[in-house]
């Protein structure tokens, strides 16, 4: 009995909430959405909120509408037509951005009809839909009606698609378990298993439903890609897949994995740049060690410090530091291709376990971080400190590889007091890390886009 009782009581709340979103729709519903979005612009949520129920609108409502107005600020970094689209806090969290969509979207060129598996809000939907008619499944009824009205909020918007054609893929809703669907007729899926239960998030490599379940699709159909966590343990992937890692900036967002039949390349490290492009690096991964072991990140999004097992940068010349130190992106480290940038660019590990790469000269990649090196020794917390006030810095960045400690609770050891900051000084980096296998501390400052700009990029870079 308490069991027909909670599922009745989850029918009932799903049911209300669609009763919500729909009201939303209505003309009050896109009133309440402009008026909450105005008042969160000039930060006067509370009063127009108390102001609006006193009107007399459903409470539910103003609620709603305001909770959505800020769910649509937050997704405006993932999404152009955030201000027109509906959102939860987890579908929000959970989706794919719009250049990231686009960009694996573009594997599935020339193929029929795909399937989206565990659309969400629709954020793959989006882009898949560009090109193909698609059969998206999702199991949580609301997710799926935000979805659709999503894509076609996105067609509305850009109705044009990369092949010139008005007419966009039709989508097909289906409210279903994606373990139950009839994949007959589907060329090619794209699968986002959840990686939440309710409010709390999954262990690395756990997801619902399970990635075993996910890789088996390419037995029925043989065009698949499954998004997964960054933090995925590498040997869980069958040979011949491909591996991709997607970073947004400097933030690791995401890995992709390719069935065969989509797959062009062992590993792949792509950049989201903030100038709209993106940036792929491919090859075959260094040495052998699985780069999931260690969660320790740092303060740029990492997942990993890259204190590697094995050859992390697939036998490049080992030298000391130079004057200027390569940062790879972590979507660089955890693809394993150290190596291949650093042959790319004629650079040297400073450390046989060290993802670091030495350079004698600035080089233009979207792939690292040029650091000029100000000054190095070996890591003494109280030397370092000395060495950044007498610099006299306006910022501290703190980066660690191979080393152990707490990140934040070494940087506040080194920042100075606000009063020794200069205001207009340097913006410094420490590198806690190991050169010749001693713990070491690199001083830098980071180049801009200008000054490595005026270095030519080598080809491939």
């Amino acid at each position: 009995m308490t069991a027909a009782g909670g599922t009745a009581a989850v029918d009932d709340a799903a049911a209300a909430r669609l009763t919500t979103f729909e009201a939303l729709l209505s003309p009050l519903g896109t009133e309440l959405l402009a008026t909450a979005a105005a008042a969160l612009a000039r930060g006067s949520e509370l009063a127009d909120g108390t102001r609006l129920r006193a009107a007399g609108h459903p409470p539910e409502l103003v609620a709603a509408a305001f909770g959505q107005a800020e769910l649509r600020s937050r997704a405006a970094a993932k999404f152009p037509a955030a201000d027109q689209m509906f959102f939860t806090r987890p579908g929000l969290e959970q989706a794919s951005s719009h250049r990231a969509a686009a960009h694996r979207a573009a594997r599935f060129a020339g193929r029929g009809r795909l399937a989206d598996l565990c659309t969400g809000i629709g954020g793959d939907l989006i882009a898949l839909a560009a090109e193909h008619p698609v059969l998206a499944v999702d199991r949580d009824p609301l997710h799926l009606r935000m979805a659709v009205h999503n894509a076609a909020v996105a067609a509305a918007v850009d109705p044009v698609s990369r092949s010139g054609v008005r007419e966009r893929g039709r989508v097909e809703p289906c409210e279903a378990d994606v373990r139950e669907v009839d994949l007959r007729g589907v060329e090619g899926l794209f699968v986002d298993p959840a990686r939440r239960g309710g409010d709390q998030r999954m262990a690395t490599g756990t997801s619902e439903p399970p990635l075993g379940w996910c890789f088996a699709l390419a037995d029925r159909v043989e065009a698949v890609a499954i998004k997964a966590a960054p933090g995925l343990r590498l040997d869980v992937v069958p040979p011949g897949w491909e591996i991709e890692f997607v970073a947004d900036g400097r933030g690791l967002k995401e890995s992709v994995l390719f069935a065969p039949a989509l797959g062009t390349a062992p590993r792949r490290a792509t950049v989201l740049l903030r100038n709209g492009e993106v940036a792929t690096l491919t090859g075959e991964p260094d040495g052998s060690g699985d780069r999931s072991g260690d969660r320790s990140g740092d303060r740029s999004g990492d997942v990993a410090d890259d204190a590697l097992a094995g050859d992390p940068a697939g036998g490049l010349p080992l030298r000391p530091p130079g004057p200027f130190i390569l940062d790879p992106s972590p979507a660089v480290t955890r693809a394993g291709l150290v190596g291949t940038l650093g042959r790319l660019v004629d650079g040297w590990q400073i450390d046989p376990r060290i993802a670091f790469l030495g350079i004698d000269r600035p080089v233009a990649t979207p792939f690292a971080r040029v650091l000029r090196v100000e000054a190095e020794m070996a890591f003494d917390v109280r030397r370092v400190a000395a060495a950044v006030r007498a610099a006299g810095v306006s910022a501290l960045d703190v980066r660690r590889r191979g080393l152990a400690g707490d990140v934040d609770a070494i940087r506040r050891r080194l920042l100075p007091a606000r009063r020794h900051l200069v205001p207009h000084g340097p913006a410094m980096t420490v590198l806690m890390t190991r050169v010749r296998d001693a713990p070491w501390a690199i001083l830098c400052t980071e180049l801009t886009a200008a000054q490595t700009g005026q270095a030519e990029a080598p080809e491939g870079v």
